[in-house]
C-alpha cells in the first residue's frame, strides 16, 4: 500500500526525452500510483501527447516550469521553521498521528498562495488523495483529507501554532524560560518640611 503521504520533487530534464525543462516553459506532470507509492514524471507538453504510454496516471496538471535558484550564500545561520518547511518535515516523517496537522498546514499553504491544489482523487475506500504542489520549486504532496469535523480544527489549528513556535516561543517540550522578577520601587520618604 502506497504511503500516507509523499513529496515528489519536480523533474529538471523531460521524463521522455531527456533533454532539459526551460525556465518559464509549459510542463506536464504526471502522477503514477504503484506498488512502492507515487511516481512523479515532468515532462515537455508535447513529448507527454505524442509518447505512448500503457497506463492511467493517478493524476495530471499543466504548469510552468520554474528553474531552481541558485544557491543563497548568505543564509542564517539559525532560522524560525515555517510553515513549508514544517509540512515537509512532517510528511517525510509519515506520522499517521500527524494526518490532521499535515491536511491543515497544506490548507494554509493553499491559502497563502505557497500551494495549489492540482487534483483531488476519491479511492475506492472513500479516502480522499489531494495533491498539492508548491508554486515556487514545482514540489508536488499527496495528502489525505480527513474530513476534519468543524469543532476538531482549533485544536488542530493549536497544535500547528505550538510546532510552528506559537506565539511565546515555544516548542513541544521545552519549557518556558523564567522571566527575572521586576524589583519593586523602593520607597522614598518625602522630605521633612
Amino acid at each position: 500500500m502506497p504511503q500516507e503521504w509523499n513529496i515528489r520533487g519536480r523533474g529538471h530534464f523531460c521524463g521522455i526525452c531527456g533533454k532539459p525543462l526551460t525556465d518559464k516553459c509549459p510542463v506536464t506532470s504526471v502522477l503514477r500510483d504503484t506498488e512502492n507509492g507515487y511516481e512523479r514524471l515532468d515532462c515537455h507538453p508535447e513529448c507527454w501527447k505524442s509518447a505512448p504510454h500503457d497506463w492511467t496516471p493517478f493524476s495530471m496538471w499543466e504548469g510552468v516550469y520554474a528553474a531552481p535558484p541558485p544557491p543563497d550564500a548568505k543564509k542564517e545561520p539559525v532560522k524560525k521553521e515555517t510553515a513549508g518547511e514544517l509540512l515537509r518535515r512532517l510528511v517525510s516523517l509519515d506520522d499517521p498521528e500527524m494526518r490532521n496537522v499535515v491536511y491543515v498546514l497544506a490548507v494554509m499553504l493553499e491559502r497563502s498562495k505557497i500551494l495549489v491544489e492540482r487534483d483531488s482523487r476519491e479511492l475506492p475506500d472513500g479516502t480522499i488523495k489531494r495533491i498539492y504542489e508548491d508554486r515556487k520549486n514545482g514540489d508536488s504532496f499527496v495528502v489525505t483529507d480527513p474530513r476534519l469535523r468543524l469543532d476538531a480544527i482549533g485544536g488542530v489549528q493549536r497544535q500547528v501554532v505550538e510546532l510552528l513556535g506559537g506565539t511565546d516561543g515555544l516548542r513541544p517540550g521545552k519549557k518556558p524560560e523564567e522571566k527575572p522578577e521586576q524589583a519593586a520601587p523602593e520607597k522614598t520618604e518625602a522630605p521633612e518640611k
